[in-house]
């Protein structure tokens, strides 16, 4: 699938259709197989126990595969996620940012699929597994 829009582009698109999440997530790599994206975890991503909570991680593979979307589709901010499921395996180890492996499995007509692997920064077993998909906007 080619990519339409750069990391370089997508972070400016972002901070232009979701303002509220400026300075939470960071690209490591986009390209036509896999998108890295990182949440700079900090203490407002934390839950009781010091460890980083279940709605942090969520929203990271929630960003992650609409970043991976519209890097193939364009900048359709008007997509939206229509289902998630998110297996929930291991505690992120506190103090370091969680990572999501993004990879599009389908992108058609009208729905994205992706799959996400969330990992602690420098550890080998991924903590979280998340199946999502896109609704896309309509072609005029």
């Amino acid at each position: 699938m080619t990519i339409k829009v750069t990391a370089e582009e997508m972070g400016p698109f972002l901070d232009e259709v979701f303002p509220q999440v400026r300075g939470m997530f960071g690209i490591d790599r986009l390209d036509e197989d896999l998108l890295v994206m990182r949440l700079f975890a900090n203490e407002r991503h934390l839950r009781p126990g010091g460890t980083v909570s279940g709605p942090a991680m969520f929203g990271l593979a929630d960003v992650a595969a609409y970043v991976a979307t519209m890097a193939r589709i364009g900048k359709e901010a008007l997509a939206v996620t229509t289902n998630c499921s998110i297996d929930f395996m291991r505690k992120p180890e506190a103090g370091r940012d969680v990572l999501a492996e993004c990879r599009v499995l389908k992108l058609g007509r009208v729905l994205s699929v992706c799959d996400v692997l969330l990992y602690s920064e420098g550890a080998p077993e991924p903590v979280a597994r998340a199946n999502l998909t896109y609704s896309l906007p309509p072609k005029p």
